[in-house]
């Protein structure tokens, strides 16, 4: 494999994920100071709150399902980025959306019970580097990789086989791996801020954005494409 090309593409990843990273922190920023510092936003926060207390792993699997399935595909479809089997890609956004809620619902669950529920320092780093290190770098970032090669594969099992080489790791490390650590360092330190019941939430909302980010670059030529 060409280390080379290896490089300059974690470095094209860097600078193409650069200004979209700091926009999705803003926002998420901006959502989590007014929870904070912002009175008036109580309701919402409180309505969401209710709703996550309320159906538990049922809400994690439908509004993971909503903003990163749904509302990603809508506008991929409504911007003319859907090119091959609307209906199958409906369907793959929406299940490994839902999925990925109920998984990541179960692993925050799993952070208290490890860490406890403060929200000290010392817990946000142990909860932050367990997150990003272990869960993500080494289970949700390999498998969205392998389902979004399955996708762009058209949904063929022997088309996708056939990338199972080393482009995967061109692939796999500079549109996945750093993606997920430039949104996500910051974004789940002010996830794991705010109570349980409001982690699922703003998840979701930093989810929307960064799927529309994951979905353009897999399907960038430049990186899926890149020659060995």
């Amino acid at each position: 494999m060409n280390k080379s090309l290896l490089f300059a593409n974690i470095q094209r990843a860097l600078k193409v994920n650069f200004i979209p990273a700091i926009c999705l922190q803003v926002i998420a920023l901006g959502i989590g100071l007014s929870y904070f510092y912002w009175p008036a936003s109580l309701p919402v926060f409180n309505f969401f709150g209710h709703l996550k207390a309320q159906h538990g792993a049922s809400y994690a699997v439908v509004s993971t399902a909503f903003f990163g399935g749904l509302l990603p595909y809508l506008y991929l479809l409504s911007t003319g980025q859907i090119s091959f089997k609307p209906k199958s890609q409906l369907v793959f956004y929406c299940c490994l959306w839902a999925m990925m809620g109920w998984l990541v619902d179960t692993f925050y669950g799993l952070q208290i019970t490890l860490f406890g529920n403060d929200t000290d320092i010392a817990t946000l780093i142990k909860k932050t580097a367990f997150d990003q290190f272990v869960f993500s770098a080494l289970l949700t970032c390999p498998f969205l990789t392998l389902s979004y090669q399955f996708k762009d594969a058209q949904f063929s099992l022997k088309d996708f086989l056939q990338t199972l080489d080393s482009r995967l790791l061109l692939l796999y490390l500079p549109t996945t791996i750093v993606t997920n650590w430039l949104v996500w360092i910051p974004a789940v330190l002010l996830i794991y801020l705010m109570p349980p019941v409001l982690q699922i939430p703003l998840f979701n909302l930093v989810l929307c954005f960064f799927v529309l980010v994951l979905a353009m670059l897999n399907s960038d030529p430049k990186v899926t494409s890149a020659p060995i």
